[in-house]
C-alpha cells in the first residue's frame, strides 16, 4: 500500500475513517483516488475481492479505447457463442495469449442466399447428409459454381491480409473479411457456423484454429492466421493463410514457411488414384525433417454445397483416412504445423485451439478439385494478390 499523496480528507473505501493508504495498483492505473484508499492494511485485504474488479473494468475501458466507441455488446465469448461475460474466464492458459472481449455480431443484409444455420445457429441438412460418408463428385455446374466462390473467397482474404499491421485488432479484421463478402454477395460462412460469432477465424501465436477475432492489438512480431469461407451461389470456399506482423523472429518465418511448403507438396501429390492418407506421410514427412510437429486433431474435409463432409484427410503420418482421389471430388487440405509438441488444448469458449506447450502455430489451406491429370487450386493465388510471403519473391 502506498502512503504518500493521499489526501487527508479521503475517507476509508472501507469503514468510511480517514484514510492513508492507497490501493498500490490504482496508482499504478491512475485511476481516481475516490474509492481507492484505505485505512489500515486490514481494510484494504478485506475490500480486496470487490475492490480488484475496479483494476479490470479499467483495463476493459484502455483496451476498447479507440477500438469502438460504444462499447456496449463488448463481451467475452463462452460456450460456443451462447454466453457472454464481462469478466475473463478462468483458465489455466497454456502461453501469453488471453481472450480479449468481442464485439456482437454483425449484421448480414437481406437478399444474400444463407445457409441453413445463419439464422439460429443449428446446420440441419449437413449433420444427416449421405455426403458424410460418401465422396461426392461434383457436376461440371457444381465446379464452375465452386470456381467462382472460391475465387471470391481468395479475394476476400486477400482484402483482410492488407490491412494487417501492428496495433490492428483481430475485430477490425473481421470487419474488413465481413464487408469485402457481402460486397460480393455473398455470406461469411463461419457467421453463426454452431454459434461461432463472427466471420471469419483469426488465430494468433499458439492458437492453432478457430480463434475468435476480439478486441486484442496485434502487436510486432505476432503471427496470424485468418481462415475465410463465403458461401455464395449454393457453395462454400474455404482458405486460410499465416501471416507477419511486423517484424518476426527467426524460429516464426522457418515455421510459416515450412507450414506453406507442406500444403504445397500435398497438393503436389493430389490426382485420381492417390490415397487419402498419403496427403498426410507426404505432409509429416516435411515438418519432422525441420523438427516440427504436425496437429493430429483437426483434418482437411469435403466442401461444396456442404461446409464440411467427406472425405476427411488427416495431416499427420500413418493415418487411417479411407478411400481414393477421383477426378470431380473437391476438399480442403490445410495442415496445422506446431514449433513444439503436436497436442492441442481447447479454451473455454469452445473454439479456440491453442497448442499444449504455448508455443507457435501456423496453417494453410487451398480448396481443391481433383482434375483427370492432377489438382486445380480453386482459392489459389491471383496476380493481385498481395506480395506478403518473401519466399514467393522470385516466382
Amino acid at each position: 500500500m502506498d502512503k504518500a499523496n493521499v489526501e487527508p480528507s479521503l475517507a476509508c473505501a472501507r469503514c468510511g475513517k480517514p484514510a492513508h493508504l492507497q490501493c498500490p495498483k490504482c496508482v499504478e492505473l491512475k485511476l481516481s483516488r475516490e474509492g481507492a484508499a484505505f485505512c489500515t492494511q486490514d481494510c484494504f485485504k478485506a475490500s480486496w475481492s470487490s475492490h480488484k474488479s475496479v483494476h479490470t473494468k479499467s483495463k476493459l475501458a484502455t483496451v476498447m479505447s479507440g477500438v469502438a466507441s460504444d462499447y456496449e455488446g463488448w463481451k467475452y465469448c463462452l460456450k460456443k457463442g451462447q454466453m457472454r461475460t464481462s469478466e475473463i474466464p478462468h483458465f489455466d492458459w497454456t502461453g501469453p495469449l488471453k481472450p480479449y472481449p468481442i464485439s456482437k455480431m454483425r449484421v448480414v443484409p437481406g437478399g444474400i442466399e444463407r445457409p441453413d444455420w445463419a439464422t439460429d445457429g443449428i446446420p440441419k441438412i449437413e449433420p444427416n447428409s449421405e455426403l458424410q460418408t460418401r465422396v461426392e463428385i461434383k457436376t461440371p455446374e457444381q465446379i464452375e459454381r465452386m470456381r467462382e466462390t472460391c475465387r471470391i473467397a481468395r479475394e476476400v482474404l486477400d482484402a483482410a491480409a492488407r490491412v494487417i499491421r501492428p496495433g490492428i485488432t483481430t475485430d477490425e479484421i473481421d470487419e474488413v473479411v465481413h464487408e469485402a463478402t457481402i460486397a460480393a454477395g455473398g455470406y461469411p460462412s463461419p457467421l453463426n457456423y454452431h454459434f461461432f460469432p463472427k466471420s471469419c477465424c483469426t488465430s494468433v501465436n499458439e492458437v492453432i484454429c478457430h480463434g475468435i477475432p476480439d478486441a486484442r492489438r496485434l502487436e510486432d512480431g505476432d503471427i496470424v492466421n485468418v481462415d475465410v469461407t463465403v458461401y455464395y451461389k449454393g457453395v462454400h470456399g474455404d482458405l486460410n493463410e499465416t501471416y507477419f506482423v511486423g517484424e518476426v523472429d527467426e524460429a516464426s518465418k522457418q515455421l510459416v514457411r515450412c507450414t506453406y511448403e507442406c500444403l504445397e507438396k500435398a497438393i503436389s501429390i493430389v490426382k485420381p488414384g492417390v490415397r487419402f492418407r498419403e496427403v498426410g506421410e507426404v505432409i509429416n514427412r516435411h515438418a519432422s525433417m525441420s523438427g516440427l510437429s504436425v496437429v493430429k486433431s483437426y483434418c482437411g474435409h469435403g466442401i461444396g454445397e456442404l461446409f464440411h463432409c467427406a472425405p476427411n484427410i488427416p495431416h499427420y503420418g500413418r493415418n487411417k483416412a479411407v478411400g481414393i482421389m477421383k477426378a470431380g471430388q473437391t476438399f480442403t487440405i490445410e495442415p496445422m504445423i506446431n514449433t513444439g509438441v503436436w497436442r492441442d488444448r481447447l479454451w473455454p469458449d469452445g473454439w479456440t485451439a491453442v497448442t499444449a506447450d504455448g508455443k507457435r502455430s501456423a496453417q494453410f489451406e487451398h480448396t481443391l478439385l481433383v482434375t483427370e491429370t492432377g489438382a486445380e487450386v480453386l482459392t489459389a493465388r491471383l496476380p493481385s494478390s498481395p506480395n506478403v510471403f518473401p519466399w514467393l519473391d522470385s516466382s
